[in-house]
């Protein structure tokens, strides 16, 4: 059997993860449903989801990596035998590798598009542009697939390139060297929307709890984009936890990976809804927020060129970052179950995931096939069911899964020694996973559909 490598050390660990939970749902989603869902209250709804839910879940998906050392469907099921239990219960680690494939697919067209705005932001594309003028170079990226295929597929390479060359030479240097480097822009963007924008009315809205703007379907969405950013029930975390080194607390390293995470969430949000509201647009512009609303702001801004490159610069990185992740899984499994050699599961992923990437392509390009009819007259497309199925009912449900497979069905000498903390707080994390993870989730759908 493959023998996977590890972390250097607890600190490339902590990197290597919070890389992977900083990413794309950090900077690009989290600002745009955030303003789709009335501000300060989803913000405290994602807050209560990531401490109740996200952390205990997260520690849970380490604990299954640990043990196993394997990819995450055969460290779930040496877990599930290992304590008097059916390895069926793989289905833990293979729903996550399939909701983390099927983001990736989403993820790279995203990113390419990010990298198609640095170019544009450094080459003075937004300078002194109309909204129009804006909304057309958007349009005009959309307008074909093959500029999005390609601007996908440099994310793809440099992704394959990365974690062809292993944990350590490849995944864990590319994060040492990135995400000092994600942190640096971040702080330097939230230092000018401070300067140049209206920062107390974007405090005032991201911090200002207002319940009557929130609906059940935005605590769902709360819920799933803790997941989503979180990187939970995507195979990611139970992956770099079989890469964790010895003598690692899983309890201090999951909190400050979500500390970190929800940092650089609410940094994001700093960065952009002051140079939103300062020029009057939209908090809730959708998914085009950072690429149609921002351009538009930073060509009217002092610096605004080198600024707005940078800001798109830092999608990139904490895109890769992510990307990287999300590959992990799928090509450790090829080397695991085929005998693949590290370079050809890496190439053999990434063609796969860019060919299952083209559905969002052409969804985004308008294509007449993509376009669906839900529910008798709900119009939407297949990148759009794409992305709501994998962070809104997919992640969860993973989750939901993962809570009662860690909480009920392994033997708790073993997760206990495994996770190797202070009693108590053994004790609380598992009433967390058995009864709170699990009500909550449940309640939040059944409110969704009318049950309750």
């Amino acid at each position: 059997m493959a023998q996977h490598g590890r972390w250097t050390n607890r600190f490339s660990y902590m990197l290597a993860a919070t890389g992977a939970a900083v990413g794309l749902g950090n900077i690009w989603k989290f600002p745009y449903i955030m303003g789709e869902n009335g501000g300060g209250a989803f913000v405290l709804v994602y807050l209560l989801c990531i401490l109740a839910i996200g952390i205990p879940i997260m520690m849970a998906e380490v604990m299954i990596g640990k043990h196993g050392r394997l990819t995450p469907s055969k460290s779930a099921a040496k877990l599930a035998q290992d304590s008097g239990h059916s390895t069926k219960w793989k289905v833990t680690g293979w729903s996550g590798v399939v909701a983390g494939f099927l983001i990736l697919s989403f993820y790279v067209v995203i990113a390419g598009w990010a990298v198609a705005y640095a170019w544009f932001g450094f080459s003075g594309a937004f300078n002194d542009q109309s909204p129009q003028q804006i909304g057309k170079l958007f349009s005009d990226l959309n307008a074909s697939p093959y500029p999005l295929m390609g601007w996908s597929a440099f994310i793809i390479v440099g992704t394959v390139i990365v974690v062809a060359k292993g944990v350590q030479k490849g995944l864990e240097k590319a994060v040492n060297t990135m995400m000092p480097i994600l942190f640096v822009l971040l702080a330097i963007m939230v230092g000018y929307a401070a300067s140049t924008g209206d920062f107390n009315q974007a405090f005032e809205f991201m911090f200002a709890a207002d319940f009557f703007k929130l609906s059940w379907n935005g605590v769902l969405i709360a819920l799933g984009h803790s997941f989503f950013t979180l990187s939970l029930a995507s195979g990611i975390m139970t992956m770099y936890g079989a890469y964790l080194p010895e003598n690692t607390s899983l309890v201090k390293t999951s909190v400050y990976i979500a500390i970190m995470d929800t940092l650089v969430a609410l940094m994001a949000g700093m960065a952009i809804f002051p140079i939103v509201f300062a020029n009057g647009l939209p908090a809730g512009a959708g998914p085009g927020l950072i690429f149609q609303s921002l351009p538009i702001a930073f060509g009217q801004m002092p610096l605004g060129q080198w600024f707005g490159g940078g800001f798109f610069l830092m999608v990139v990185v904490a895109a890769f970052t992510s990307s990287i992740a999300l590959i992990e899984a799928s090509v450790a499994w090829l080397v695991e179950n085929r005998g693949f050699k590290r370079w050809q599961a890496a190439v053999g992923a990434g063609f796969i995931i860019w060919a299952v990437s083209l559905l969002t392509v052409f969804s985004l390009t308008g294509a007449p096939w993509t376009k669906l009819t839900l529910f008798g007259d709900v119009q939407t497309t297949i990148f759009d069911v794409i992305d709501y199925t994998t962070a809104n009912i997919m992640l969860p449900l993973g989750g939901l899964i993962i809570a009662v497979f860690a909480g009920w069905i392994v033997d708790p000498k073993i997760s206990q020694a495994t996770i190797d903390t202070h009693p108590t707080v053994y004790q609380l994390w598992r009433i967390m996973l058995k009864f709170i993870a699990p009500i909550a989730i449940l309640a939040v759908f059944f409110n969704l559909i009318g049950v309750l």
